[in-house]
């Protein structure tokens, strides 16, 4: 009874965003700085945290009634994950190694597991291992060149990493581009230069950047998703209890945001009946259904808090850790919902 207790208690590290005054604070740059560049063999799926040839936490399912369609799907989807360089135990440099056991490990129980497999019933995953810059980047003050220059590393990568997949894997097939945090970070970025106004846009089922401020009109020619069944645009978010608003990072009217239970950018509350179904930190104890609702205020989403066992110790009101946890049934859903508009749209 007692373990019991303590492993829903774990849950909730989870839900706790890392703050930048975390543990260890980077102090040396890899030998592979952005200045000198030198890509990853990408053609190793050791450096790939999910292939489809290969078995992955990306293909997990957290109840029998999924399905993993990956080995027959007609889209691709390339995610990138969030930060899981957090100011550990001797993480001292800007940007992890890409060989770093502890962080790979790390995120592929947490964001590969939780976030990636949300995909695996509409597309083929594949997610890059990328030197990720650590989360101190975000909030130095002090040390904002060393911080740019871990994000250009980290986002180099990741378009090594995209120009292998288009080279070996993609063969024109249609594409979906999710991420999130730091993975947006570097997610719209690549949205940017290689689809937005490109002739990649024709190849672009739906983008969903999540976790970071992202402006409306951030890109040319691809537009924020308004309905459920939209193709070729984006959806963006970012969680938080209602009534509170993030000091760190831009809020107003002028930011992307979709309500991922409704699926527009109405502003209206949508209630927590709407919420299909969450994903708390065991992924295998199953689906909570209607944890959360949500409403869009000030370019954020508020959610209530939500409420399951020991959920009185749930203290912060940053639920970034849960943007995709929150919804994952709802996003699982519309993903399929986005492909079949947009397979049945290539077909006309």
């Amino acid at each position: 009874m007692q373990l019991r207790f303590w492993n829903k208690l774990l849950f909730f590290s989870f839900f706790l965003f890392v703050q930048y005054g975390c543990s260890v604070k980077p102090f040396y740059v890899l030998r592979d700085a952005a200045s000198d560049y030198i890509p990853p063999d990408y053609s190793n799926p050791d450096n790939w945290a999910a292939l489809p040839i290969k078995s992955d936490s990306a293909d997990a399912l957290p109840d029998t009634i999924f399905r993993d369609i990956q080995d027959h799907a007609a889209v691709d989807v390339f995610f990138l994950h969030p930060t899981s360089y957090t100011g550990d135990r001797g993480q001292r440099y800007w940007n992890a190694r890409l060989d770093d056991q502890e962080v790979n490990l790390k995120t592929d129980r947490t964001s590969i597991l939780h976030q990636a497999s949300i995909f695996n019933g509409a597309g083929k995953v594949y997610a890059p291992r990328y030197r990720q810059a650590h989360i101190y980047a975000y909030f130095t003050k002090k040390n904002k060149s060393q911080a740019r220059e871990a994000f250009e590393l980290a986002y180099q990568d990741v378009v090594a990493a995209f120009k292998y997949y288009l080279t070996h894997y993609n063969h024109g097939r249609p594409v979906i581009i999710a991420c999130h945090s730091q993975g947006s970070t570097h997610g719209m970025r690549l949205l940017k230069e290689f689809f937005d106004n490109k002739d990649l846009q024709d190849q672009l089922v739906v983008a969903y950047l999540l976790g970071m401020p992202v402006n409306k009109n951030y890109f040319n020619e691809i537009p924020v998703c308004e309905t459920p069944d939209q193709t070729g645009c984006f959806c963006s978010w970012r969680t938080y209890k209602s009534g509170y608003l993030p000091k760190r990072f831009p809020v107003g009217d002028s930011i992307a945001v979709v309500n991922p239970l409704s699926w527009t950018t109405d502003q209206d509350l949508v209630g927590k009946d709407k919420n299909k179904g969450a994903i708390l930190r065991n992924y295998h104890q199953g689906i909570w259904t209607h944890l959360t609702d949500a409403r869009i205020e000030q370019g954020v989403l508020w959610v209530c808090k939500p409420h399951f066992p020991f959920s009185f110790l749930l203290r912060t009101k940053n639920y970034h850790a849960g943007d995709f946890n929150l919804f994952w049934l709802n996003v699982r859903e519309n993903v399929k919902a986005r492909v079949h508009s947009f397979l049945m749209e290539s077909e006309h």
